[in-house]
């Protein structure tokens, strides 16, 4: 292992690392190992992944949330601001423009064509993420049926996440204890070595932690409830993306469904402009969880109770973006001290490994509503878009066949929407 680095060092390296972070999460957390584990070694190769077993038993975006363990490895809490921080920002600032070119610009024909491409792209995108989750989650058949089941609960029986989430991890708990097999390649769930002691006065860590958040929260809640007039969404939107935070296991995909049956549901925003969202946010650096954001500031743009709607739409963004990611500060430098202890745990690896089985069939859901928005348009009147299924289709090889980064794939996309609209298509 290399000499820790100095903070001028690792300022600068999580600076960088916020504009360049594309590929999703798997993208992301390949980035920092080959950086921090392989190149820097700056960590040891068995304590990153610990970080990422810890981080990827959370609520919340992964890749972040192993940004933020590895800045407190290094320097505490200072650390783990600085790395979530920077990992976050320059994507922000983007979502932000991005957003409001689709709010204020999004009837514009070349600019429709444009989002009518990326709404293709979409398509494919989120069934390689299916086939993805399902190829890492899906270890025995029982697990398959916990996919199967959350689907139909989701689709058909139109069930809240929240609850799918619940009956899954009682049900993997509960099966992990008479079927053990189904979590656990050996039949049981030990530990690869022995455990250091857990850390001392593990409530005062927890109280001071939680208090501060808690601080943080109040100090951008308490002026958005006095402030906010009577027919502002802004109060709600705080309030809603700082509850789904805590419930949203299994990364972007499953956050997205659940805001998308909420946002829906409330009126809040339509299937095209979710299925668009996703598609910015892949084109841009940063957690694809910042899709949230767009759905934030659309939000708040539509529904801007007697303020401007442009100021409306980046509140409700930036507000939607700390409520998203300020738990997941809280998770990780709550939890860091007793990761080993974490990890280990065969009754929550169980349950979590429920949820996460569960979640395949939540992101299938996605698929299937994202899908029918875009090849039965509504400007079609229920007809076919052989364009949307074409450019699915394109890019369901590129991705299957060649691995194509999925940003450069969805500006493509973009680009020959833009050009089918000037042709005349």
């Amino acid at each position: 292992m290399s000499p820790a680095p100095t903070f001028r060092e690792f300022f600068r390296y999580w600076l960088r690392l916020g504009f360049i972070n594309f590929g999703g999460p798997a993208g992301q957390i390949a980035m920092m190992h080959k950086d921090i584990v392989d190149e820097r070694r700056w960590v040891p190769e068995k304590l990153f992944q610990r970080a990422l077993g810890f981080c990827m038993i959370l609520p919340g975006p992964e890749a972040h949330q192993l940004a933020v363990y590895l800045g407190w490895r290094l320097f505490g809490y200072g650390g783990g601001c600085v790395a979530g921080l920077f990992f976050l920002l320059p994507s922000v600032a983007l979502m932000l423009f991005l957003s409001w070119l689709a709010a204020a610009h999004g009837g514009v024909p070349l600019v429709q064509g444009v989002f009518r491409g990326i709404a293709g792209a979409v398509v494919a995108i989120v069934a390689q993420a299916v086939w993805r989750i399902a190829k890492k989650s899906l270890k025995h058949p029982v697990l398959y049926a916990f996919a199967a089941a959350s689907f139909l609960m989701g689709y058909a029986l139109r069930l809240k996440f929240p609850g799918i989430v619940v009956a899954a991890g009682l049900l993997g708990l509960w099966l992990g204890q008479v079927r053990p097999d189904i979590f656990c390649p050996k039949g049981a769930c030990e530990p690869e070595d022995e455990l250091p002691p857990p850390a001392a006065r593990p409530l005062k860590h927890l109280a001071r932690v939680g208090g501060v958040c808690a601080g943080l929260w109040l100090a951008v809640a308490l002026p958005t409830y006095l402030l906010s007039g009577p027919d502002s969404l802004l109060p709600k939107i705080l309030s809603f993306y700082s509850r789904a935070s805590f419930v949203t296991f299994g990364g972007a995909y499953a956050v997205l469904s659940y805001v998308s049956d909420m946002a829906m549901r409330l009126g809040w925003v339509g299937q095209e402009q979710l299925v668009l969202g996703l598609g910015l946010a892949e084109t841009t650096p940063g957690p694809l969880i910042m899709v949230t954001q767009y759905v934030g500031f659309l939000t708040a743009w539509n529904h801007p109770g007697g303020l401007d709607p442009l100021t409306a739409g980046i509140l409700g963004g930036l507000l939607t973006t700390f409520g998203m990611f300020l738990p997941s500060f809280l998770l990780v430098f709550a939890g860091a001290p007793f990761i080993e202890a974490l990890t280990a745990n065969a009754r929550l690896r169980a349950a979590l490994t429920g949820i996460t089985a569960a979640v395949v069939g939540v992101v299938l859901k996605l698929g299937v509503v994202f899908a029918t928005a875009t090849f039965w348009p509504k400007f079609l009147g229920g007809g076919v878009d052989l364009f949307a299924v074409a450019v699915a289709a394109a890019c369901g090889v590129a991705l299957w066949r060649w691995n194509t980064g999925v940003h450069y794939l969805v500006l493509a996309c973009g680009a020959l929407g833009a050009a089918m609209t000037l042709a005349g298509g």
